[in-house]
């Protein structure tokens, strides 16, 4: 019994030692899990985000196109409205499944920028539809949307702590007349 008692401490030690690795690697694969599962949904909601903007920006060309066409905007591809239609019909389609997916990864303040830009977009497509030919009106919309897309990438990547990006604001050279 003697021996037993002598060996009984480093008995103790070897469990408590294998019980304290056991706990580490256990506390480590966890910690690792967590950071794998949250790294793999970040990079779902980039690409919802994303998704998002590319139907959104579908629109916002077409719209571009036919204000071209209607004398509202310097767009050098003009696109009569009853060209368009078909294809701001399957634009407008293709909004609905992105903007689904935002409402069900999205923050709540990208969702609520998503909302104000879609409606900037949607009130010049319907400042289009009555065929309105008013450049300064025109601009003051696409001010508008200029200004709620970039509070929709200022969301985004505040959501997903990215850094500070491009405004999106290109000044464009002067259109001239003369080649």
């Amino acid at each position: 019994m003697s021996a037993f008692l002598q060996q009984l401490p480093a008995l103790i030690g070897v469990v408590i030692g294998a019980l304290g690795s056991y706990l580490a690697v256990v506390r480590s694969d966890s910690a690792r899990f967590r950071r794998e599962t949250a790294a793999r949904w970040e990079e779902r909601r980039l690409a919802v985000y994303a998704d998002y903007a590319r139907a959104l920006k579908t629109s916002v060309t077409l719209t571009y196109r036919v204000a071209a066409h209607l004398g509202n905007d310097p767009h050098p591809h003009p696109l009569a409205p009853e060209e368009a239609a078909p294809a701001q019909a399957e634009a407008t389609i293709a909004r609905d499944p992105a903007g689904e997916a935002l409402l069900l990864l999205g923050s709540k303040d990208v969702v609520e920028k998503a909302r104000v830009w879609v409606v900037a977009v949607m009130r010049m497509e319907q400042f289009l539809r009555e065929e309105t030919r008013d450049p300064a009106v025109w601009r003051t919309l696409l001010e508008g949307q200029r200004t709620a897309r970039e509070g929709y990438y200022t969301a985004v990547r505040e959501d997903l702590a990215l850094p500070p990006g491009h405004g999106a604001r290109w000044p464009l050279p002067p259109v001239s007349d003369t080649p």
